[in-house]
């Protein structure tokens, strides 16, 4: 008998990454393709299906491939489409799904984008298996999202519900690519916590070697090792860092009531450092109704390869809601 897979794709900016995985998350097999930006979004799907078909053909077991699931920027659920992804230089709006049905007629074929597909890699291969209500969280360049709410994912009407990057956390705070000021992104990112240390380094007199680096030219690393070997500075960024997390994550409890919220990304791989300020502030700022009821757990998932797992289980869930 044939094993049952899915293919799970990322659409990067620079590079396509597929993988094929079992119903259990077992990564069978892996690639990658560059992204043909700038381009007919055709020439690229051309390479990517005969990529697809050679990382299928190459399996050193026999399978059955039930669908595929794309992980990709400013992509909408309901309609298939990736809209106004200027990066990859396909057009305003691409029916990616449509196009990519000219290539596979597989039983599913579904595309979002990157947070909701690790939120959906969480609820069927990692640390939310048999949770029904949680969120995942996103900590990178930005501050994505995935809600899972009764085991389904929050897509809203139009199918880009969910943005908790862009709830403003701060009035007229700081400016955000999104065009409006104070959105959590700007300030729980890896970006952000820069940002942070740039304005300790201008408005405070704390000691830190990161003083000496150029402003402008810091990044989420050297906040962290700095806070490892001690540093006042780096240790404070952190904290102001978890405390606008953690106030976030108090409001969005109340609209959802989750049973835990995941952190992911190269922020959340800080560990103590965010986790704990985070967690604290969580606590401090939560109604009384939700207080010591949710977990705040780091992703279970291999992050190296969430991206391609998250993509691969939205073809799961796909199956189940037609089986219903």
């Amino acid at each position: 008998m044939k094993k049952e897979v899915a293919i799970g794709i990322d659409i990067g900016g620079t590079n396509t990454v597929i993988g094929v995985v079992d119903r259990s998350g077992n990564l069978l097999a892996e690639s990658a393709t560059p992204t043909l930006t700038n381009t007919d979004v055709k020439n690229y799907l051309d390479v990517l299906s005969a990529k697809i078909n050679e990382t299928v053909y190459e399996l050193d077991e026999e399978v059955e491939v039930m669908g595929i699931g794309v992980g990709a920027p400013s992509s909408n659920y309901y309609t298939g489409e990736i809209v106004g992804a200027s990066n990859l230089g396909w057009g305003d709006v691409v029916p990616f799904v449509k196009l990519l049905r000219e290539y596979f007629d597989y039983p599913a074929i579904a595309l979002t984008n990157d947070a909701n597909s690790a939120a959906m890699g969480e609820l069927m291969y990692g640390g939310a298996r048999g949770m029904s209500n949680f969120i995942m969280l996103t900590l990178g360049t930005g501050v994505g999202s995935g809600i899972i709410v009764n085991n389904e994912l929050v897509l809203g009407h139009d199918g880009f519900a969910g943005e908790l990057g862009h709830v403003i956390t701060e009035r007229n705070g700081r400016e955000c690519g999104c065009g409006r000021k104070g959105c959590l992104e700007t300030y729980a990112s890896a970006t952000g916590i820069c940002r942070t240390v740039s304005e300790l380094n201008a408005n405070t007199k704390i000691p830190s070697d990161l003083r000496k680096v150029p402003s402008g030219q810091f990044t989420s690393k050297m906040v962290y090792d700095a806070a490892v070997k001690g540093d006042e500075l780096a240790l404070e960024a952190f904290e102001q860092t978890g405390m606008m997390l953690g106030r976030a994550i108090a409001d969005f409890v109340a609209f959802s009531s989750p049973e835990a919220v995941f952190l992911f990304g190269g922020l959340a791989q800080a560990g103590d450092y965010i986790f704990k300020p985070t967690k604290k502030h969580m606590e401090e700022n939560m109604c009384f109704l939700y207080s010591d009821k949710v977990q705040l757990l780091p992703s279970k998932l291999d992050g190296a390869k969430i991206a391609v797992l998250g993509a691969s289980a939205i073809v799961w869930k796909e199956l189940e809601q037609v089986e219903q």
